[in-house]
């Protein structure tokens, strides 16, 4: 019932509890109770517009690599949160440290934005960036492939007793 619940609120989550319940199967007020207890459990982090980029003339998307100087993730970590440009931050294994994906107005606006802002925020050791040029998926359900892989069999799980 709950990867039910998930599944709907993921593809639309302005509907009422009576639309959902309807959905699932569920009245209103059981509908409305096991959306609370996601929601205070931390399945549901929250609820949001998905805004086109495009529209906001934010045509240009880039994805930034890091290299850290070695203290300085801290201060790094700390800055990023309060950059309005960076759209998402990872840590990351491999030869970098961190993943950003920004947006820009323009190619010229990027080229300003990684020169003379990103490259130096706090820490920053060296940035290498990626140019995204059509995305093709923006968004897949996560409570779907949740549910789909934990259903897939994994090597080591036909094993037991071995």
């Amino acid at each position: 019932m709950d990867w039910k619940l998930i599944s709907y609120l993921e593809k639309d989550g302005r509907q009422s509890f009576a639309e959902l319940g309807d959905k699932v199967g569920l009245s209103k007020s059981p509908c409305w109770t096991r959306v609370r207890n996601l929601e205070q459990s931390g399945v549901i982090e929250g609820y949001g517009a998905r805004v086109d980029p495009n529209a906001l003339e934010l045509a240009v998307q880039s994805f930034v690599h890091v290299q850290i100087e070695l203290n300085g993730h801290s201060e790094f970590e700390a800055a990023v949160m309060d950059h309005p440009a960076i759209f998402e931050c990872h840590t990351i294994a491999g030869e970098n440290d961190y993943l950003l994906r920004v947006f820009a107005r323009s190619m010229e606006h990027l080229d300003q934005l990684l020169r003379q802002d990103l490259s130096k925020l706090p820490g920053v050791h060296r940035l290498s960036s990626s140019l995204c040029m059509t995305t093709i998926k923006r968004r897949a359900s996560l409570s779907e492939w949740a549910e789909k892989s934990s259903a897939i069999n994994t090597p080591n799980a036909n094993r037991s007793g071995q």
